[in-house]
């Protein structure tokens, strides 16, 4: 085993310790100050849970981070404005789990999170090269870069719908980025101490919260989408296309959740992040699999997405591609057989399949003719 190995292994069990053994107290502190999660039966609620769980676990990761900054990391510019705006998401995540804040202060909260990184850590999205064009985002990538740190902290936000579901979506996330900036030889790196700190620290989490969940993250999942936001503006922060194309891949599942959801509701002239049960997980439990096969369900997909991407980046992306369509085509047919975007595609592909199956009935069958020669005899 190579040093560089060691060092990982170092990083990601420290701060799984320390996650592990923080979550306790985690629990005592939100009960403490009322920070519980209690199913609502009212129309609308994605509560799946039938007993009051405490919430803040994104405080413990949260936690377990920086004391894997102090012993692992290095300071700089960069790492202060991540610290800086952690610590008001994090802080935008306990007031809105002790007292439901409204969507806009919320979304004051992580516009100025990400305005520190954006004006005082220097992160940007400055432009895109592709087929060999470039587009340069010129005074535009302030706002730009702005808007996909915000929109990573709500993805993961939105699909926090199960027991176990945020944490291990953003475990395979910094495991999938962590092997792919290993075998490029990028241990050691910020951006790389960054993604196995998390690892470590979302995995103890996970310990607690896979079903049946002892705590809930809470709204501080938002704190797992800021630092996959940081990690991947510094890991793919080059000019190429596919710099930012893989990060958004491994993260597939839960930006199709989103994107799902905003069009559906849409559809219903609802508001874009108005909540409902119609969800990925929602559709998997209508299916009648159990909470945690849901779950683990969910993990294979994103699994899959990551393995993708790791072909794509590392060892041939020709199979990277051939594994990105078949997903595509699993997407479609989930679409096509659920009431996720709408539930008149549902309909509509049960009626043909339903005809479709009428006409093979109806088929005239072929009567056998005798051998002539059998006749004979």
């Amino acid at each position: 085993m190579n040093q560089q190995i060691i060092d990982i292994l170092k990083i990601v069990i420290t701060t799984f310790i320390c996650s592990a053994l923080i979550m306790p107290f985690m629990k005592r502190i939100a009960t403490h100050i009322g920070a519980l999660d209690i199913p609502r039966t009212d129309e609308g609620n994605r509560h799946i849970h039938k007993k009051v769980i405490p919430k803040l676990g994104g405080v413990g990761i949260f936690l377990a981070f920086l004391i894997g900054y102090m012993l692992f990391g290095t300071e700089s510019v960069q790492m202060n404005s991540i610290l800086i705006g952690s610590f008001i998401i994090v802080l935008t995540g306990i007031a809105d789990d002790i007292k439901s804040l409204r969507a806009r202060t919320k979304l004051i909260g992580q516009i100025i999170a990400a305005s520190i990184l954006v004006f005082y850590g220097g992160f940007l999205l400055n432009n895109i090269t592709a087929f060999g064009y470039t587009i340069n985002f010129g005074w535009f990538s302030y706002p730009l870069t702005i808007l996909f740190i915000v929109a990573c902290v709500n993805i993961i936000n939105l699909i926090d719908g199960l027991d176990g579901l945020s944490g291990g979506i953003s475990s395979i996330f910094f495991l999938t980025i962590g092997i792919i900036g290993y075998f490029q030889g990028r241990s050691g790196t910020l951006v790389m101490t960054l993604t196995f700190i998390m690892l470590g620290a979302t995995l103890g989490f996970l310990l607690h919260n896979f079903y049946p969940a002892k705590i809930f993250c809470g709204d501080c999942a938002m704190y797992l989408g800021f630092m996959i936001a940081v990690i991947t503006l510094l890991e793919f922060k080059g000019p190429a296309l596919t710099s930012l194309f893989v990060p958004l891949m491994i993260l597939g599942i839960p930006i199709l959740d989103t994107l799902f959801a905003i069009i559906r509701r849409l559809l219903k002239h609802q508001a874009p992040f108005s909540p409902d049960k119609e969800h990925i997980h929602h559709q998997l439990l209508g299916m009648n699999f159990s909470q945690r096969t849901t779950v683990l369900i969910i993990y294979g997909f994103n699994i899959l997405f990551a393995f993708a991407s790791i072909f794509y980046s590392l060892k041939d992306p020709y199979m990277g591609k051939i594994l990105y369509i078949i997903i595509f085509i699993i997407v479609v047919w989930f679409v096509l057989r659920t009431t996720v975007i709408s539930k008149k595609n549902k309909e509509v592909t049960d009626n043909i399949i339903e005809k479709v199956g009428e006409v093979i009935k109806k088929e005239p069958k072929v009567k056998k003719v005798k051998n002539p020669k059998n006749r004979a005899k």
